[in-house]
């Protein structure tokens, strides 16, 4: 049976940059969408699409993540690695208290994960950019919102622990081969 991995951690926890490692010694990925969906607004004018529209913004990545979950599905892989799920769109529309619909949670529910690896905030690789603008402080409160939403939903986290990224990366190997 093949395992759907997510890793989740609010912005600038090093998601991104394990999912690389790992897709780099040939394992499958389904990278973060939401830099593409800002990205797409960016050239249309619009500078921060999930603050002028939330719902919308929203609305894109939970289709763009229901997609990757589909098509992890129908890889003959194993394992397939996944930087964000369908969870985090929910936890951070809660943690801007913007209304939605209650598809956010039933897809939720209808598209799970094997396993859920959890990166903590880390203040020493946090950093900002154009796609990336949420404070360290504001890093750390969305990760409580992003942790309540995987527990809620019945997950138990994987605490992924400080280190650098082959670090990283074989703990969440090991993790996985250890059963």
């Amino acid at each position: 049976m093949q395992q759907k991995i997510v890793l989740i951690g609010g912005p600038g926890t090093g998601k991104t940059t394990v999912i690389n490692y790992l897709a780099n010694k040939g394992f499958n990925c389904m990278p973060e969408i939401s830099r593409e969906v800002t990205i797409e607004a960016q050239k249309k004018g619009i500078e921060q699409l999930f603050l002028t529209k939330p719902l919308l913004f929203s609305e894109m990545l939970l289709e763009g993540r229901i997609q990757q979950h589909k098509k992890a599905s129908e890889l003959n892989n194993n394992i397939v690695f996944f930087d964000r799920g369908i969870p985090d769109v929910f936890a951070y529309m809660d943690y801007y208290n913007t209304d939605y619909p209650k598809k956010f949670k039933q897809k939720s529910n209808a598209f799970t994960y094997s396993k859920v690896f959890h990166f903590a905030p880390w203040k020493e690789i946090h950093t900002t950019d154009n796609e990336r603008y949420e404070s360290f402080e504001e890093a750390v409160k969305i990760d409580t919102f992003l942790t309540k939403a995987y527990t809620n939903l019945g997950y138990q986290l994987i605490n992924v622990p400080f280190g650098d990224i082959e670090q990283r990366a074989h703990f969440i190997l090991n993790s996985l081969s250890g059963e």
